[in-house]
């Protein structure tokens, strides 16, 4: 190994001053025998990954697709279309179908009947309304209320709560339940007990809906007043009568006021029994104006 030194001279450019420069370190060169050995020189890999990707045809938009999946929107649309699929998954569940619906009080009326009118049957809970069908329920002939009950997921049950008929009217061959307050009901079942009023007119009731309020009000006063009175006639000349065991028809009008009516009857059959006549009828609708007439022709 030899050891040189080596001195510089300042350096004056042309048209330039010289100036005396700062004196420098010495330079020493260092002449080696042998090489140093390098190390191994290894590619990084993100390297190597960024020259694979840049050898690709295709390059996959990372970072749009970023931005467009994490944007409001998409994350909106994600959600109505869980939403869609949750409702559809309800929507076909069979759980959520009111398949039983159980009547409470229905004692005339069929059961069947209540539930086909409030239309629950197979449907489904979220579209069913408690409220319009207890109002078709009540709308049925013969019914006073209903309630209709709700319970998730698929339990209903509908109350109600009948008119119960106090007698029965008849005409041309139709039966129908009259209610306290006159109203005509369709009769579904036989009953036993109640005040039959026979309608003496031909046609049928057609338009009729109700029991005039002097009528049934008279024939539950005679009924009151004489239990034995199982069917009084009516019709509207006469208003109501009833066949008397003895072999007549007596008319007593229509009204409140049958306790007097009576008691003229009473007193008009005991003087036609003392003068040995018999009556074919006797009227005492005009309790103030009666009248008879006999079977000899006699009236008075």
């Amino acid at each position: 190994m030899t050891r040189e030194t080596v001195r510089r001279k300042p350096v004056t450019r042309p048209g330039q001053r010289s100036r005396h420069l700062r004196k420098q370190p010495k330079v020493r060169r260092m002449n080696v025998a042998h090489s140093a050995a390098l190390p191994p020189v290894a590619v990084p890999r993100t390297a190597r990954k960024r020259r694979w990707r840049n050898r690709r045809f295709f390059h996959f938009p990372t970072r749009a697709v970023k931005r467009v999946v994490t944007s409001s929107r998409w994350i909106s649309l994600s959600l109505v279309a869980v939403c869609a699929y949750a409702l559809a998954l309800i929507g076909q569940y069979e759980a959520f179908y009111l398949r039983l619906v159980p009547v409470t009080g229905a004692v005339t009326i069929s059961p069947s009947e209540i539930v086909a009118a409030s239309g629950l049957a197979n449907t489904h809970v979220f579209a069913a309304d408690p409220n319009e069908a207890a109002t078709r329920v009540s709308q049925l002939p013969g019914l006073v209320s209903a309630t209709v009950t709700l319970e998730w997921p698929s339990q209903v049950s509908v109350a109600v709560v009948e008119n119960s008929p106090i007698a029965i009217w008849q005409q041309a061959g139709e039966q129908f339940w009259v209610d306290k307050e006159g109203n005509l009901i369709p009769s579904r079942v036989e009953t036993t007990g109640l005040l039959v009023i026979e309608s003496e007119l031909d046609q049928p009731v057609g338009e009729l809906t109700f029991v005039p309020k002097a009528v049934l009000a008279g024939a539950l006063q005679l009924r009151e007043l004489r239990p034995n009175i199982d069917r009084l006639y009516y019709r509207p000349s006469g208003g109501l009568s009833y066949q008397d065991g003895r072999g007549w028809r007596v008319y007593f009008g229509v009204g409140t006021d049958m306790p007097q009516k009576l008691a003229v009857y009473e007193s008009v059959v005991e003087n036609l029994q003392t003068r040995g006549l018999t009556p074919q009828y006797i009227s005492v609708s005009n309790q103030e104006k009666p009248y008879y007439m006999a079977l000899s022709q006699e009236s008075s």
